[in-house]
């Protein structure tokens, strides 16, 4: 809230304004953009409440490359990067990858591009 604000040695009065959160309706896993991507692509993902996350790249073989979120996230809309590189910060190769996210009860995954 602004009530009062000095700027320039003027003080101006401003109507109080109270913030409104939008909380999600559905877990959503979405598109990464760009795709394809070089040299990094970010993830969205949305939370209805308040869930224990999981987003995890991998390859075609369906190993690990990396996990991007591994933690207790609250309700809300947030965004993960991957900049190519594997969990040891090696640069990975060209090619398709995938990505699952896992949260409460929701599992999906998506598909993305690296091309160098």
């Amino acid at each position: 809230r602004l009530v009062r604000a000095a700027f320039n040695n003027t003080v101006e009065s401003a109507a109080t304004t109270d913030m409104v959160v939008v909380v999600p309706q559905a877990y959503t896993l979405l598109a990464n953009a760009p795709n394809p991507f070089n040299p990094s692509t970010s993830i969205g993902f949305t939370l209805p409440e308040a869930s224990a996350v999981k987003l995890v790249v991998f390859d075609a073989l369906g190993q690990t490359v990396r996990t991007l979120v591994d933690e207790r996230r609250s309700a809300g809309r947030y965004t993960a990067t991957w900049n190519g590189r594997n969990a040891g910060g090696s640069q990975v190769s060209s090619g398709v990858y995938f990505y699952r996210l896992e949260a409460g009860d929701y599992r999906q995954i998506r598909r993305m591009m690296l091309i160098k």
